[in-house]
């Protein structure tokens, strides 16, 4: 998880998790348009994860008014109103979730959305960016872990309207980062270290309103890795329930 104001660093230095490769990814603010005419907000994190992604995921024969069409899953699914927050959180993945959620508020005001979340966590300003929207669609979001919920993943996750838990999935959170790599003069690097207490003390504050949780329960759990599984979470106030089917 990195404070605001901060450059994400290589992938391998982001949050803790998995890498997000080979699954749907919601990482690109553009809007592809179907062979029917209809816009949808899909989403990339690359070219190259795009290339691996979509070597996993079939099509689905549809019969419409063109005749027999294939239609990717992930349109299928957004039509139910499910979204995916696979892989790092950038500022790509930020923009593709919040025109998702906003499509989703306009097709259906007030329609419960679900946001898959399988992330190792990523950038803290493009994870507050989709907390606020999320708090601001005026839809109920509800979001199930279906892998790992680390770092900023896990801040998106807990602040879910409902919380679902797979019986093998696992919550991480922590403090924000330092990037590798900060330098500078001294007042740059008091800068840095004012602003990152600021953040920790935002995402605080935002784990402490949906657990229920006193800030300095959380900020003893934040001031390491701590992991959480299923059950765990739940009786923690992270999650509301573990769900074995979907």
């Amino acid at each position: 998880m990195l404070p605001a104001g901060q450059s994400m660093p290589p992938a391998s230095g982001m949050g803790s998790g998995p890498d997000g490769t080979g699954a749907i990814s919601s990482a690109s603010s553009r809007t592809s348009v179907s062979r029917s005419g209809q816009s949808r907000p899909w989403t990339r994190c690359g070219r190259q994860n795009r290339r691996r992604t979509m070597a996993y995921l079939p099509n689905v024969l549809r019969e419409t008014s063109e005749g027999l069409n294939q239609i990717p899953i992930q349109d299928i699914l957004f039509q139910k109103r499910e979204i995916f927050c696979v892989g790092p959180i950038t500022e790509d993945t930020a923009s593709a979730l919040v025109l998702q959620l906003r499509f989703l508020q306009q097709d259906a005001p007030g329609q419960e959305i679900t946001m898959y979340i399988n992330s190792p966590g990523g950038e803290v300003p493009s994870g507050l960016a989709i907390y606020d929207v999320m708090k601001a669609v005026g839809c109920p979001v509800r979001t199930i872990c279906t892998g790992t919920a680390a770092s900023m993943a896990a801040v998106l996750f807990l602040s879910g309207d409902r919380r679902d838990m797979l019986p093998h999935a696992k919550v991480m959170i922590h403090d924000p980062l330092i990037p590798g790599g900060v330098g500078g003069s001294a007042l740059n690097v008091d800068a840095i270290a004012k602003n990152l207490m600021q953040t920790r003390r935002t995402v605080a504050d935002i784990i402490s309103a949906h657990t229920g949780k006193s800030l300095e329960e959380v900020l003893d759990k934040t001031a390491s890795d701590s992991y959480f599984d299923a059950a765990e979470a739940v009786e923690w106030g992270l999650a509301d329930r573990v769900i074995h089917q979907l």
